[in-house]
């Protein structure tokens, strides 16, 4: 007999009465997503991890053994699911995300570690894939597409191509491909790229989408058609309508950062389009957020004050996205055959997880963790990630000018538009001081530098970046800089912005706040330069005194640390910094920062 069989055996004996279950739930409120009903004094029967009977009265069902949780009218919901995330963005492991996030009730991640991927290539996603594997909840890993995200326009630690992504699709707990971000490459038939997605769909895996532009004409429908299968790049409604009309599933995020939802749910409340197609997920969640917040609850609670039916809301990330990943015959749902993945909930519009079951076993309560997570040990190559060529000094983050002394002249500039992950392409004059052009407070107008830190070379682009609003004589770097993970800095000053290149050389990668020559924030990120093995709240606290750190340099913004990271993102519209320049992305070109 299989073990599959062995399965099928317990739950009908279980269903039959003729074994008893390891655990009983009696006398909950039945969130039914499958049928859009809450169904009253509900018993729900498990046995190996699976739900075995769901129904009025599973007393048949109970054994000598049998332990017995007393719901006492409390909501029993299907573990939350996040459709598209990125573990790297909390700054810790795939061990401590799921520490910080399965009392909050998250039970299933589908990850894209496209971030380490650009620092290690394969080696390092099969790194992720390991750890997923061990965890007490679900960990999907969806390869990563686009290493580097734009070639030719940005430099990786490695790269990834249809050869890497063919071999990762036989790996256990690969569940498709990461978001195909180099939109452009698909509407122009690039081999590489089609290649990739070719790869996938012989597996009969999911392709996951990235289109970043406001354009939704002829190059749309060509990326649609390239077979892109969801995207979580819209922030308009107009993009949530255009995404499902096409046949796409509409992944709206509302992590740290990116508040995309009240705008595209509209689409549901306001516009009456079936919400089969439309999914909820974070993409980016700080550690802070983890902790203080809270993960796919957080995202709930936000939806249904945006108007949504808590039904609707639940069903967006359970078993909407179970349905989109082909997993519907293992979760998603309360239902015989699936994944006991159960969640305890006295209030639905105030939505907090009292107990959480993930595989049939009680994992948290009352936002405690009750069981043991593995211990990962990693090699020592990937602590070891950040490499220049020498020590930096104020020089290296001059901004020069052929133009003569006084003489005034065009930028271009980054403009940072607040909780959104695109740009604005600011256009501003500025003046050439003794060869250089230097930094304006009052006009709120920072330099920013990417430092090569992939093969030591010493290489540092210097540009121009505004709305972060600093007042002071500061400096923020950070190697967290998606997608290549250069070292970004951002500052007022030239000799800050080296102190703090230098300081995150020496502690192995993070992020640091410099002000008036002193390091007054920092959290240390061994891993790639992205993640900490310490636990999310201890990573949480060290990353606030960054986030304490822009507001002591003047920043108001909301999670700034994050809006920096992604400066040098070259698909998102429409200013980015590489190490190879300064690039504008809706045109896909390279562009001068000074017009002299």
């Amino acid at each position: 007999m299989t073990s599959s069989t062995k399965l099928t055996c317990a739950l009908v004996d279980v269903a039959m009465g003729r074994a008893p279950a390891d655990l009983l739930i009696r006398g909950g409120k039945w969130v039914s997503v499958q049928s859009g009903e809450i169904v009253a004094n509900t018993d729900v029967a498990i046995v190996a991890g699976h739900i075995a009977f769901v129904g009025h009265n599973a007393e048949h069902t109970l054994g000598k053994k049998t332990k017995v949780i007393e719901a006492k009218g409390r909501y029993l919901i299907p573990g939350l699911l996040d459709a598209h995330m990125h573990v790297e963005s909390g700054m810790v492991t795939v061990t401590e995300f799921v520490r910080a996030v399965a009392v909050h009730g998250t039970t299933g991640m589908f990850i894209d570690p496209h971030e380490i991927a650009n620092v290690f290539g394969l080696k390092g996603v099969k790194l992720m894939v390991d750890e997923a594997q061990k965890q007490p909840t679900h960990v999907w890993v969806q390869m990563p597409s686009c290493v580097p995200s734009a070639p030719g326009f940005e430099t990786p630690g490695s790269s990834i191509g249809p050869k890497e992504v063919a071999e990762a699709m036989q790996w256990k707990g690969i569940i498709g491909l990461g978001e195909m971000m180099n939109f452009p490459g698909v509407f122009m038939s690039d081999k590489k790229m089609l290649d990739e997605m070719s790869a996938t769909h012989a597996a009969g895996k999911v392709i996951g989408g990235h289109y970043a532009s406001p354009d939704l004409g002829i190059p749309f429908h060509g990326y649609v058609a390239g077979g892109a299968e969801d995207d979580h790049e819209g922030t308009r409604l107009d993009d949530a309508i255009a995404r499902v009309r096409q046949g796409m599933k509409a992944m709206l995020r509302y992590g740290s950062s990116w508040f995309d939802v009240a705008a595209q749910v509209k689409a549901i409340t306001e516009k009456k389009m079936d919400s089969r197609r439309f999914i909820l997920c974070t993409d980016d969640s700080h550690a802070e957020t983890l902790t203080t917040e809270g993960h796919m609850d957080r995202v709930l609670r936000h939806a249904i004050s945006e108007g949504l039916n808590p039904m609707t809301a639940i069903q967006m990330m359970t078993i909407n996205t179970a349905e989109h990943f082909g997993l519907t015959k293992e979760m998603g749902m309360i239902a015989p055959g699936r994944w006991a993945d159960v969640l305890l909930v006295d209030d639905l519009m105030k939505f907090k997880a009292d107990m959480v079951i993930a595989r049939g076993q009680v994992i948290a309560e009352k936002g405690e963790l009750l069981v043991k997570l593995p211990a990962v040990k990693y090699p020592k190559w990937v602590t070891n990630s950040v490499h220049l060529k020498r020590k930096l000094t104020a020089q290296d983050f001059v901004l020069r000018t052929r133009a003569g002394n006084g003489s005034e002249m065009e930028a271009h500039v980054i403009g940072v538009i607040e909780n959104q992950a695109p740009t604005r392409h600011l256009k501003m004059k500025v003046k050439a001081e003794n060869g250089e052009v230097k930094t304006d407070l009052k006009r709120d107008l920072a330099k920013i530098a990417l430092v090569e830190r992939h093969r030591a070379t010493g290489k540092v682009t210097v540009g121009l970046a505004s709305g972060f609003g600093f007042t002071r004589k500061c400096a923020i770097g950070s190697t967290v800089a998606h997608d290549s993970h250069h070292m970004i800095v951002v500052g007022t000053d030239d000799e800050s912005m080296a102190i703090a290149a230098n300081e995150l050389a020496k502690c192995g990668g993070g992020q640091v706040v410099v002000l008036d020559g002193k390091v007054v924030g920092l959290v240390e990120l061994q891993i790639a330069g992205l993640m900490s093995n310490e636990r999310a709240d201890v990573v949480a606290k060290k990353a606030g005194t960054v986030l304490d750190g822009f507001k002591m340099c003047g920043s108001e913004l909301n999670n700034p640390n994050m809006q920096l990271s992604l400066l040098g993102l070259v698909v998102i519209p429409e200013l980015r910094i590489s190490d190879k320049g300064l690039v504008d992305v809706t045109q896909f070109d390279f562009i001068p920062v000074l017009e002299d």
